[in-house]
């Protein structure tokens, strides 16, 4: 069978999550069984993949599964806790006191703190935690998912403190004879060599990250304004373009200069202290306030399903003025713990050893090379939980309402877990295709059909393969493990500079994230918004397009200036 008929048949599963859920608007949780079983039976019976393969990778997916679903767990039940104990007006009340525009609300707390978050442990934590905020201080959920999905990309490549490099990009590279006949003709070892990857990645995302936050800005007015007009986020643009520096500058120069751990940690935390006071003291942002058109107006497509208007429909509105009394750092105090518990879990190494010395783990599933397990209290998923349980006692819940709180929270998690079940042994399925001794997996069929059909032109190409990646995988750091050397094998095949190509591999994982169905489903099921996966897809294409565009761009640049 020829490379172009196989690419074809290995693009099906890609297309059909695409076509069901952005084409004909399906739910993933009716789109996710169907893409399943066809890629199931697409690696069964043209890839000629054992069952015991398949059914390991499927094993390993639903392990995959559980450790987001634990997260999403986590994250919705804080959520209701800051409901229940009312804390969620005294977060509103807090965030109109820096700005009551929604413009500096979504940039303060989409784009720098959920990069800090990002930074600290990545697995799609930051629309967790910044989408249900959002949604708390009055942002239709529809708008809260689509800011928090934008901004996982530049902070990204260097999330959970440089995974996606040190972890991705290593275990893509490190040990083949490719790269060690490269570096070794150049003088130069792969430690070093690792980090000027991470050095090009810095430089691009600080580029093309830049303008995001002007492209949130963009995004909620047209999609989410009262006159649905681009022309309004362009009033932004000052206030926009210089938080994206205070971000993007120190994100950077650490990039360049200190490794790929803490760039986006260190920008996002210089963001956040530059940002918040300039905010307050209405520094650059317009006189007139922009807000969402009034809430009754909404369409019921921007409406979280479970936790939109809770206390209103159960009689506990406003008007009857019964409400608990929550602080404003009582009511911050659960998203500071969490954000320290994360940060020390991956930082402090005492406890981060603790953490991850527990795992269950089944190696060789099915005498298989397929691995996988979990690890019940490294994983966000625990630390969530632990702020949960301060939280209850820092608010003083009743026990009456920890068992709303409760049965609420499962409530919620049941569509994302048939969604998920589905989606991530898919995924799996795509990625442990390939049959011993007979055809490359489906995503190296693909990469390669790519390579052959634009030649010279591959540095353009470079990055969509890193997003194709992130988008099938669910992560930056699987794709450039699964693609990092392919794309430094082709890079000195069409004879440019590999180590740009491997960035621009990087840089497209990260794009990919704005799009991931995993990533999606999580942030939608935590806010309610389960099932309208493909309104928020079609939606993040604009800026994940963009983000390719500029970064193409870039890499082109690059070459001309770049020795290795």
């Amino acid at each position: 069978m020829s490379l172009g008929i196989l690419a074809l048949l290995a693009l099906l599963p890609i297309l059909s999550v695409f076509g069901f859920i952005v084409l004909f608007k399906w739910p993933a949780t009716k789109a996710m069984p169907v893409a399943y079983l066809l890629t199931f039976l697409l690696a069964l019976l043209v890839w000629k993949a054992p069952f015991s393969q398949l059914a390991a990778a499927s094993i390993d997916g639903l392990i995959t599964a559980a450790s987001i679903l634990y997260i999403v767990l986590g994250a919705v039940l804080l959520l209701n806790v800051q409901q229940e104990s009312g804390a969620i007006y005294s977060i509103r009340s807090s965030m109109f006191l820096i700005s009551p525009d929604r413009r500096v609300q979504a940039i303060i707390i989409a784009f720098l703190f959920g990069s800090f978050i990002e930074g600290s442990a990545g697995f799609g934590t930051p629309a967790a935690v910044a989408a249900p905020i959002l949604v708390a201080i009055g942002f239709p959920a529809m708008a809260a998912v689509m800011v928090t999905l934008i901004i996982q990309s530049t902070p990204v490549s260097f999330g959970a403190v440089g995974t996606p490099i040190l972890i991705g990009v290593n275990t893509g590279l490190s040990g083949q004879i490719e790269v060690s006949n490269y570096l070794n003709t150049h003088n130069i070892n792969f430690a070093p060599y690792l980090n000027s990857i991470g050095a090009k990645v810095a430089i691009i995302h600080g580029i093309t990250g830049t303008l995001i936050p002007i492209i949130l800005v963009l995004m909620m007015s047209r999609f989410f304004g009262k006159k649905r007009s681009w022309k309004v986020g362009f009033s932004f643009l000052p206030f926009a373009l210089f938080a994206g520096l205070c971000f993007t500058v120190p994100y950077t120069i650490t990039g360049m200069f200190l490794g790929p751990e803490f760039p986006t940690l260190v920008g996002s935390l210089i963001g956040l202290a530059v940002v918040i006071p300039l905010a307050k003291a209405g520094f650059l942002i317009p006189e007139k306030t922009w807000d969402f058109p009034p809430k009754k107006t909404w369409p019921q497509d921007w409406v979280g399903q479970e936790f939109s208007d809770r206390h209103d429909k159960n009689g506990d509105s406003d008007k009857n003025g019964d409400r608990p009394h929550i602080s404003i750092f009582r009511a911050w105090l659960p998203y500071f713990l969490i954000a320290l518990l994360l940060l020390l879990s991956r930082l402090w190494f005492p406890l981060k050893n603790a953490l991850a010395s527990i795992s269950i783990k089944w190696t060789n599933i099915f005498q298989t090379s397929i691995n996988t397990g979990f690890q019940p209290f490294y994983l966000p998923g625990f630390l969530f939980l632990v702020t949960v349980v301060l939280t209850i006692f820092i608010q003083k819940i009743s026990k009456k309402q920890v068992k709303k709180v409760i049965n609420r929270s499962f409530r919620t998690l049941l569509g994302p877990t048939i969604a998920l079940g589905f989606a991530v042994p898919m995924v799996k399925i795509f990625i442990n295709s390939g049959a011993p001794g007979g055809l490359d997996k489906m995503p190296v069929v693909l990469a390669s059909a790519a390579a052959a059909l634009v030649g010279k032109g591959w540095t353009v190409f470079a990055a969509v393969i890193g997003a194709m990646g992130a988008f099938i995988a669910g992560s930056n750091t699987f794709s450039n493990m699964m693609f990092s050397l392919f794309q430094f094998a082709t890079a000195l095949k069409i004879g440019v500079i590999p180590g740009v190509v491997i960035a621009l591999q990087a840089v497209g994982g990260a794009a990919g994230n704005m799009i991931c169905i995993h990533n999606v489903v999580a942030a939608s099921a935590v806010v309610g918004l389960l099932g309208r996966e493909g309104l928020l897809i079609r939606k993040t294409l604009i800026p994940m397009i963009y983000y390719l565009i500029v970064a193409a761009v870039i890499g082109l640049i690059m070459l001309q200036v770049f020795k290795m």
